[in-house]
């Protein structure tokens, strides 16, 4: 068990609290929003006792009614905080998954309905633990209402930042209704995570979970690519992270870049597409330290952020270790593991860091 109190900086013959270390990428489901589901028909909870549940597809847009691994972490406070205290994490920014944000449901008014209770319930879960747990808004793209739900998130609920899937009400993130929202993002310099929250072809993907293991890299490839050939990121100065370190958005920058210099249907941004991808940000969830290395070389440890996973089976249990296998500087390590993330909230979690010295 790593034990956070005992990393602490000394300058000068003082102690100074650390920057704590802060963890972007991590999911809860809320137990009042499953017990909700359930009296809807659109959950069945039988297996809770297992760490499972599984969901209406409407709502998990899995095929069937998958079994979703729900260990206790997803729901209950004291057991989340236990399991950051093992890996030394300090906070975390906690988003709801994608098997509760209806990306390809056909029906508008049950997926605002279930984001606005994902997010009240969030608020509750986050509130456990104030100095701790920060939210990000889910904020349901593709429908007309997603502005206005990521406002009452901010100033309301007192959110962090938001949380945006890749795919949503039909439409592609670069289709004209999600408009209003990036300039709200934009507006507001709102973190925003970048998750993938379907995998196209799934039938094909059915079979050794390769929905989560290679559709969702994919997925986020394809999200990127649209809002950089759809001119998003020119529109609009987004504090846009990608989540699995980007998937594989990386391995086909090139191949972008062929295109945008050879097909005119692909030259529609002012630089090539590969460019853009230098002013995202990405977290450390790639879980291959050499894949890991390049991306930092890619992008430099300033546009790299912690995030694990938790409290999901496909989660980096030791990212502190993670991060110090990579033998960086420590100027850069510590930027990655909260520094940057820091500069970019509006939200203030020295709490977390004052803990760290008694």
């Amino acid at each position: 068990m790593v034990e956070p109190s005992l990393r602490v900086d000394v300058e000068d013959g003082e102690t100074r609290a650390r920057t704590p270390v802060i963890d972007v990428h991590a999911h809860a489901m809320p137990m009042p929003l499953l017990r909700h589901l359930a009296r809807e028909g659109r959950a069945d909870l039988s297996s809770l006792a297992e760490h499972a549940i599984a969901l209406d597809p409407q709502i998990s847009g899995l095929a069937g009614w998958s079994r979703i691994p729900v260990p206790r972490e997803q729901y209950d406070v004291a057991s989340r905080l236990a399991a950051m205290d093992a890996t030394g994490v300090d906070a975390q920014l906690v988003s709801a998954p994608p098997f509760v944000v209806g990306s390809m449901c056909e029906d508008p008014d049950l997926v605002i309905d279930v984001t606005r209770r994902v997010n009240d319930t969030l608020a509750q879960f986050v509130a456990g633990a104030p100095d701790r747990l920060f939210g990000l808004a889910t904020v349901p793209v593709g429908h007309p209402d997603a502005a206005r739900e990521l406002a009452r998130c901010l100033d309301q609920l007192g959110f962090a930042g938001a949380s945006v899937g890749s795919f949503g009400g039909g439409a592609e993130l670069d289709d004209p209704v999600n408009e209003e929202l990036w300039g709200e993002l934009s507006a507001r310099r709102c973190f925003t995570l970048l998750h993938p929250s379907r995998a196209s072809a799934a039938e094909r993907l059915a079979s050794y979970y390769l929905v989560q293991l290679l559709g969702y890299p994919v997925e986020t490839a394809l999200a990127t690519a649209r809002l950089i050939l759809g001119g998003v990121l020119d529109r609009h100065d987004l504090v846009l992270c990608l989540a699995h370190g980007g998937g594989c958005v990386h391995g086909v920058g090139g191949r972008l870049n062929l295109g945008w210099r050879r097909k005119p249907a692909a030259r529609t941004t002012p630089e090539l597409p590969a460019a853009y991808l230098a002013g995202l940000y990405y977290d450390t969830a790639v879980f291959d330290n050499r894949a890991l290395s390049r991306l930092i070389e890619d992008v430099t440890a300033g546009h790299v952020l912690l995030g694990t996973d938790m409290p999901f089976d496909l989660a980096d249990e030791v990212p502190l270790e993670t991060i110090s296998e990579l033998g960086m500087p420590p100027g850069d390590a510590e930027a990655i593991l909260g520094g940057n993330v820091l500069k970019l909230l509006p939200i203030d979690i020295q709490p977390a860091a004052r803990r760290l010295v008694g």
